[in-house]
This record gives C-alpha cells, sequence and structure tokens, in this order.
C-alpha cells in the first residue's frame, strides 16, 4: 500500500485527545515515531510524493519566512462531511501559509482540489449516533482553550504502520532542514 506525504503543523496541546482517537479509530495510522505529533493543522495535503533537493529548499524558504503564530483553539466546529474540528484563531497566518506553499507548489492544490476553500482546523472527531460537539467538547475536557504557538512545520508520511515525519523546519528561521531520513 502507498503512502502520501503532508506538510503539518503540530499542536502537541492537544495530542493526547487526537491520539486516543487514533487509538480507537485508525490504529494503522497511529505513529510510533516520537517526532510526529497526531494533533496538528494541514498546511498542504498531499504534497509531492518524493520532493526532490530543489522541492526541500523551497519549502524551507517559505517557511523561513514565516513568522511563528500565536493562535487559540476554543471554538469547535463541524464541516458538512460531519468531521469536527477546532478552529484555530486567528486563522488567517495558516491559510497565507498555505497559500505560499500553494503558488510554489501549484500541482499540489489542498486536499487535492477537493474542497474549494482552505480552512484552517484541527481535526478532532466525526459526527456519529455517539459523536456530537457536545460531547465532544465534554471529551476534550479542560484542554480547550488553550493558546499555543506554531513553531515548526512537518513533513510527514503517512502509510499504515509506517507513519512518521520525514524532515522538520522552523517558522522564521533559515536553518536547513532537519532530516528524519525517507
Amino acid at each position: 500500500m502507498s503512502g502520501f506525504t503532508v506538510l503539518q503543523i503540530p499542536v502537541p496541546a492537544v495530542e493526547s485527545f487526537v491520539r486516543g482517537r487514533f487509538e480507537h479509530y485508525d490504529r494503522a495510522y497511529l505513529s510510533s515515531d516520537p517526532a510526529f505529533t497526531h494533533a496538528h493543522i494541514t498546511v498542504l495535503a498531499p504534497f509531492l510524493p518524493s520532493p526532490d533537493a530543489a522541492a526541500l529548499g523551497a519549502v524551507r524558504s517559505i517557511i523561513a519566512a514565516a513568522a511563528p503564530i500565536t493562535f487559540t483553539l476554543e471554538r469547535l466546529e463541524t464541516f458538512p462531511n460531519g468531521i469536527v474540528y477546532l478552529a484555530p484563531e486567528p486563522a488567517a497566518p495558516f491559510r497565507a501559509l498555505t497559500e505560499a506553499l500553494v503558488a510554489a507548489f501549484p500541482q499540489c492544490p489542498p486536499y487535492g482540489g477537493e474542497f474549494p476553500d482552505v480552512v484552517p482546523h484541527l481535526t478532532l472527531d466525526q459526527l456519529s449516533a455517539d459523536v456530537s460537539v457536545a460531547s465532544t467538547r465534554d471529551a476534550l475536557g479542560d484542554t480547550v482553550p488553550v493558546t499555543c504557538v506554531a513553531d515548526r512545520v512537518d513533513l510527514a508520511w503517512y502509510q499504515p504502520h509506517r507513519t512518521r515525519v520525514l524532515r522538520h523546519w522552523s517558522l522564521g528561521s533559515p536553518t536547513p532542514a532537519a532530516s528524519r531520513g525517507a
């Protein structure tokens, strides 16, 4: 089975909750990589399947030009397909980062071009007979509201039983990309 890459911002503040959802719903994508954070805000997905040095350099330049983002997570929303998510506020810096990456990689439209608008979000759950926005809020407990700082973008590889971080870059830093091996 093939995998795919994602550029994502880790959000450790809600990792315990989101990791628990992976344990419940999709253990195949539960990562054993200690650098991997299941709770994240997607910046661009899917990304290139095998980015070369030039592509990685372009990503590094875009991320270095973007400042770290201080944001809050408090408001729960639901997409029309039933995905329950936390909406980061402000959303504009996340949207701007996605737009910069799409400008550099037009062959990688967000979510494969499936959705017309970029909506920065942190996925929490899926509506069902047992899951509602209210039950999700209750399950989150005092995890939110929370103020976070997005200071890193990970290049993550998603494949059943092999999900991991391939590289990461610090927002606002021209430091060369850190490699974790592919």
